[in-house]
């Protein structure tokens, strides 16, 4: 199956925030406060996803107050958002007990290390083009965006416009 066709069989997306949904830079305020950048076009994504009857989940190291209530702001059920997991597998394996998901029908977004191990259980595993090369080599899509600057809408669009879920404008 080439990679266009298997955004066709995707049901559930899941996602990393810092590197995928951000552009993995931190602004340190000197109070300690650390701000992150989002992309406007990967939250109208999402919404749309979800809109048309897709599942989206969050699985994420991070835990701020900020991004949860962006995400939570998108329409994300604070039930799919996993955030401060240490050991992403962990999640993965508790999803797919409970959701009995087939990994063809999952897409994983990722840029590191911690993702690593769940990419390898997904049937389409993708990442942005600045994820580090260990994440590359194992995707079976590499979107040509970085991260936060759209690359989760390049995903979306793609498995929306296959399934005919992105309507004409």
């Amino acid at each position: 199956m080439n990679t266009l066709a298997q955004f066709k069989t995707i049901k559930t997306l899941l996602f990393d925030v810092d590197g995928v949904l951000t552009n993995s830079h931190l602004l340190i305020l000197e109070n300690g406060a650390l701000l992150r950048q989002m992309n406007t076009r990967d939250g109208y994504a999402i919404k749309k996803a979800m809109q048309e009857g897709f599942e989206v989940f969050i699985i994420t190291g991070g835990k701020s107050e900020g991004v949860l209530k962006r995400l939570e702001g998108l329409g994300i059920p604070r039930s799919n958002i996993y955030a401060g997991v240490q050991q992403k597998i962990e999640v993965w394996k508790e999803l797919q007990e409970h959701f009995q998901w087939n990994p063809k029908e999952v897409l994983y977004m990722g840029d590191d290390f911690p993702d690593y191990e769940i990419m390898q259980q997904v049937g389409m595993p993708c990442c942005p083009s600045d994820a580090i090369h260990e994440i590359k080599a194992l995707c079976q899509y590499i979107s040509p965006i970085k991260g936060g600057e759209g690359c989760a809408r390049d995903v979306i669009e793609k498995v929306l416009k296959l399934n005919d879920k992105w309507g004409d404008m």
